[in-house]
């Protein structure tokens, strides 16, 4: 009776591509919102920082930036739509059906790509002026601000994503199909913060520093690792909902969860140091220091140009 409450149906096909209406209305209703905003088109405040009250304020370094192509340029379309695809196929089909009903190493493949690929095409792809309208609030400005600082980023994401994998909150929410879509939601959400200060659009709430940036995509492997190894080491099966499911090319229960661990520790581990090398390289080509120079639209001082 367990087996079948919790693995309903559970027969694997590569060719059969299950489609949940929740998901593709979600992401059918993101990709139609984004176009509305480039239909639109930026008005003259949108150009601005959200920091200039009006026009009449603005610096000549901010007229001139606002004066410049808004965007989204085709590489930004390409990046968040490929990011919507990812998301669409990560949540639907063989992924979606292996991750659930069989392995929970699937389940870790996917979680990675909704944490480390998904949200930061997608903040690439948005350019700041579709974001600012939002930020026009003073309240919503002031808790933005305090949000997606570089500290308030890590813990964010490391509390959400240990929070999840913890034994009791993992298995209810394979238990719970809207519970599952509250944790894909909070990894998606935390996620897009944790890339905040790597990627951010909008000087308003600016990127890190380059030499931050490295420093926080190292220390960003510790907690991954620490709950990863956590898992691979585990003498126990610690998310039963996986020891009742039908078993795949001979893997035991134990073993998926062994390989789960390796998954997140591995590869996300690896991520984030070729994180840190674009990073280092993007420093090595500024050749400033500040958090200016780390920016969108950053024009080189007069110093780096002597």
């Amino acid at each position: 009776m367990i087996a079948l409450l919790l693995h309903p149906a559970a027969q694997l096909s590569w060719s059969n591509f299950t489609i949940h209406p929740s998901t593709a209305i979600g992401i059918a209703a993101i990709g139609a919102a984004y176009m509305w905003r480039v239909r639109q088109g930026p008005s003259a405040m949108d150009r601005v920082p959200v920091t200039v009250p009006d026009m009449a304020q603005a610096t000549s370094a901010q007229l001139d930036a606002a004066a410049a192509p808004q965007g989204p340029t085709s590489a930004q379309r390409v990046s968040f739509f490929t990011s919507l695809l990812l998301l669409f196929l990560t949540l639907n089909g063989p992924l979606h059906d292996l991750s659930d009903y069989y392995l929970f190493s699937g389940h870790m493949v996917q979680h990675l790509i909704l944490t480390l690929i998904v949200p930061p095409l997608m903040i690439i792809g948005t350019p700041g002026w579709m974001l600012r309208p939002l930020l026009r609030t003073p309240a919503v400005f002031a808790v933005a601000r305090k949000g997606t600082t570089i500290a308030a980023c890590f813990v964010i994401f490391n509390l959400v994503l240990s929070f999840w994998h913890l034994p009791p909150m993992y298995n209810l929410a394979l238990a719970n199909h809207p519970i599952h879509i509250v944790q894909h939601l909070m990894f998606i959400a935390a996620s897009v913060l944790m890339w905040w200060p790597l990627t951010s659009p909008l000087p308003e709430l600016p990127r890190a520093p380059y030499p931050a940036q490295m420093l926080y995509c190292f220390v960003m492997v510790i907690p991954m690792s620490v709950i990863s190894i956590y898992i691979a080491m585990a003498d126990t099966l610690l998310y039963p909902a996986y020891a009742v499911a039908p078993r795949i090319m001979g893997i035991t229960p134990m073993m998926d969860q062994q390989y789960g661990g390796l998954i997140m520790w591995i590869p996300g581990g690896v991520f984030f140091y070729a994180v840190m090398t674009v990073v280092f390289f993007k420093w090595s080509q500024r050749g400033e220091d500040d958090q200016d120079s780390a920016q969108v639209g950053w024009v080189p001082s007069t110093d780096a140009l002597t």
